[in-house]
């Protein structure tokens, strides 16, 4: 989901600029740089996940004018990365995106919250949950927080982006309803799949690559 220029007013663009800035400075603050610098593999799952953002997010439908929606991917994102270095790499795709000319730069802000912090910060929410649940099954961790944490972060981010463009006066909360909350479950079960296929494939061949993964808790 992405929103395109001119859609917001400029109070509420600056309000998500301030709050997105916020987010990537604790991002930097809190980021594992010493474990970046020493992993390899660490290395190629950030850059690699950029990568791939980039090309997941060129494909998209278009709702009403400005409203677009496509694959979010932040779940698998955040079960990799680890939730800081997961929101600065789906800002770092987002900033490619502008370059190439996909998305707009003034809807940075707006776009970077919605499409990567929010999803991110309720998939690492639903990764604690589990956690301290204390569940013992690793299908506990493939489905609560791969497949299950997709479909409510994508939710999430949806409501999110419905109630902005409502309280910013964009949009009349019937027309939201009719053109986009309606079609909300539609969009959980591709987003969920993804992700869930995604982690359960590096589950089972490259699980060291899960940094959210605890092995020990499913042995």
């Amino acid at each position: 989901m992405g929103l395109t220029s001119g859609l917001i007013p400029l109070p509420w663009l600056l309000l998500c600029w301030g709050v997105l800035l916020i987010l990537v400075i604790a991002a930097l603050v809190c980021a594992e740089w010493a474990q970046l610098v020493v992993e390899r593999p660490l290395q190629h799952s950030l850059f690699a996940g950029i990568l791939l953002l980039v090309l997941a997010w060129q494909i998209r439908a278009g709702l009403s004018p400005g409203l677009t929606i496509h694959v979010l991917g932040m779940t698998a994102m955040t079960l990799m990365l680890g939730w800081a270095f997961a929101i600065l790499a789906g800002v770092a795709a987002l900033i490619f995106m502008v370059v190439l000319g996909r998305e707009s730069l003034d809807m940075l802000g707006v776009n970077g919250l919605v499409t990567v912090a929010i999803p991110c910060l309720v998939s690492y929410g639903i990764v604690r949950w589990e956690k301290a649940r204390g569940f013992r099954n690793f299908f506990a961790y493939l489905f609560v927080c791969g497949f299950f944490g997709a479909a409510i972060a994508v939710l999430v981010a949806g409501l999110s982006m419905v109630a902005l463009l409502w309280m910013s006066g964009v949009y009349s909360w019937e027309l939201l309803v009719h053109e986009y909350v309606r079609y909300l479950p539609l969009i959980l079960l591709p987003e969920a799949f993804v992700n869930g296929t995604i982690v359960s494939g590096l589950m089972v061949f490259h699980p060291q690559r899960l940094l959210t993964l605890d092995e020990s808790r499913y042995l």
